[in-house]
């Protein structure tokens, strides 16, 4: 019953869609689309790279940036770097 779609019901199912969400609306839905499927791949290749970089990678965990102290919000001109102990520096 359901096998099998032909030309003509492929094509009355397009009429069907474009009637519901109207013209305007389909280059939007297809575009959207697109980026979702974009994003998708993105994130997979990215699963499966991070993947393959722990099995090859060290122990160590990495070290976390210097913080920097600033005088007041937005002023750079009189900010510093600081170092603070971490677990690693205090069991010494």
């Amino acid at each position: 019953m359901f096998g099998r779609l032909g030309p003509t019901e492929i094509i009355l199912i397009l009429v069907v869609i474009i009637l519901l969400f109207g013209a305007k609306k389909l280059p939007e839905m297809a575009r959207s689309l697109g980026k979702s499927a974009r994003i998708l791949k993105s994130e997979a290749k990215a699963m499966k790279s991070e993947g393959n970089d722990t099995a090859s990678a060290p122990a160590d965990p990495p070290q976390p940036a210097p913080k920097t102290i600033q005088a007041a919000p937005g002023d750079v001109t009189s900010s510093r770097p600081v170092t603070e102990p971490n677990d690693q520096q205090t069991q010494r």
